[in-house]
């Protein structure tokens, strides 16, 4: 659930100036959607529970009851896209190539997207192990877009990405969401799908998209319903 600034007055009982302060001064976490500032509910509810800045209850009761359901991952990344034969000498070169094939609302600054990225891989590598990284930052790419997305870039030649087991990576899916929770339970259905083998060697061997996406949706009909949504 996204609240404007507006909207968070009413919850805090405070002015707009005074959250403005306490974003820029007491760490108030925000996300700049389209040039605004907008900030999430549950986030909103934990920064004023912590210091002890009193909050209207109702923030969380309506946060629960819009749980920010998200689409299949099939779907996103069908979406997003899947792209073959992503060049790049070293990490940063093949961060800008997959920035530059995000789908990406216009007048976003990719430059600024990748400088972030970039930055967060320096924190440490977003590499998850077997060639495979979900680059992000510690505040998901939150763009004002309809639905979640999820783009797949595989590699003309792996690289040292840093990954935990020291494999190079070739496979690099990133999401593109408009709210935190959106972006986690999208991880959440990454997170169950890559633990398939099948779909491990599929991307090793940079199979067409087709392959890809069919065997996604034989895990999908598998579960039943997304891993994010299953109890």
């Amino acid at each position: 659930m996204q609240l404007t600034l507006r909207q968070a007055t009413e919850y805090l009982d405070v002015t707009e100036d005074t959250i403005r302060k306490w974003i820029k001064q007491r760490g108030l976490p925000a996300h700049r959607v389209n040039e605004r500032l907008h900030l999430n509910a549950i986030e909103v509810w934990e920064w004023a529970t912590e210091n002890g800045i009193p909050v209207s209850r109702k923030l969380l009761e309506q946060a629960q009851r819009a749980p920010d359901p998200v689409p299949p991952l099939s779907v996103m990344l069908d979406a997003g896209g899947i792209h073959h034969d992503v060049a790049g000498p070293d990490r940063s070169a093949v961060l800008r190539e997959v920035v530059a094939r995000l789908p990406l609302p216009a007048g976003v600054d990719r430059e600024f997207v990748a400088a972030v990225l970039e930055a967060r891989e320096a924190m440490g590598s977003t590499g998850i192990g077997d060639g495979i990284a979900i680059p992000h930052v510690r505040n998901p790419i939150l763009l004002q877009v309809n639905e979640p997305r999820v783009t797949l870039c595989l590699l003309r030649h792996p690289i040292d990405f840093g990954a935990v087991d020291g494999k190079p990576v070739f496979a690099l899916f990133t999401v593109v969401s408009s709210t935190v929770p959106a972006h986690l339970r999208t991880l959440a259905q990454l997170g169950y799908v890559l633990h398939d083998p099948a779909l491990r060697s599929l991307l090793e061997e940079r199979a067409e998209a087709a392959r890809i996406l069919a065997r996604i949706r034989e895990l999908e009909g598998a579960a039943g319903a997304p891993a994010a949504d299953r109890p």
